[in-house]
């Protein structure tokens, strides 16, 4: 693999009395993408990252974000949200009947548009949509709550995952990863080939910022 491997950093595990910071530390690493969970308590049992949050760190950065839409009718979002060219937002499959007008919608605000996988949810979803969108997140833990530790056939489904997409002649496809993300996963799940991992607790968050030298130790294992 020619290309070292992105970092997008999970805006959930921020604590809110470091913020400054902790984005200072960001920015000053070069980060990638701040992946934003937007969450309304239905779809997944969690209320994640509010609108206005999400806008006042708009106006501070001119990082991409990366949003991952758990929300139980995302087209409602989809016209909200201030979307930019280089912004990921990730689409659950299971979150509305018409994913392929979902998806449609995503593209016309001119971002990429990838399809969301919960760990349960079988990747022959995949079949008739991958096409359509740029790269698939693989959930590696049930969606919702940070902290969790990683499923125990998750590492396995990436892999397969990887297969499928070089089956199907797909190998440009953006492979994302969410959940429990340390720094020995990020590693292996990187020997897989996946090229985008969101970092939260298991590896740069801590209590009060960033962690020392965590960004470093994460970017070593996804080279």
């Amino acid at each position: 693999m020619n290309n070292s491997g992105k970092i997008s950093a999970s805006m959930m595990c921020a604590n809110p009395f470091y913020m400054r910071e902790t984005f200072d530390a960001l920015v000053a690493a070069n980060i990638e993408y701040l992946h934003l969970d937007v969450m309304d308590g239905k779809f997944v049992p969690n209320l994640g990252l509010g609108l206005d949050y999400i806008r006042a760190l708009r106006k501070k950065t001119d990082i991409s974000f990366d949003y991952h839409c758990m929300v139980s009718n995302p087209d409602e979002l989809l016209r909200i949200i201030d979307v930019r060219p280089d912004d990921i937002i990730s689409i659950h499959y299971e979150s509305t009947p018409q994913i392929m007008r979902t998806i449609e919608n995503a593209h016309k605000l001119g971002c990429k548009v990838f399809v969301a996988i919960n760990p349960g949810s079988p990747i022959s979803f995949l079949e008739e949509i991958i096409h359509f969108v740029d790269g698939v997140n693989l959930l590696m833990v049930n969606p919702g709550f940070a902290g969790q530790p990683m499923v125990p056939f998750a590492m396995q489904k990436a892999k397969k995952l990887k297969e499928y997409l070089e089956n199907q002649g797909l190998q440009d496809k953006e492979i994302e990863v969410d959940g429990n993300i340390t720094f020995d996963n990020a590693r292996k799940l990187r020997e897989i080939g996946v090229s985008l991992f969101v970092a939260g607790t298991s590896s740069i968050f801590g209590h009060q910022g960033i962690k020392p030298d965590s960004i470093e130790r994460l970017r070593a294992a996804i080279i």
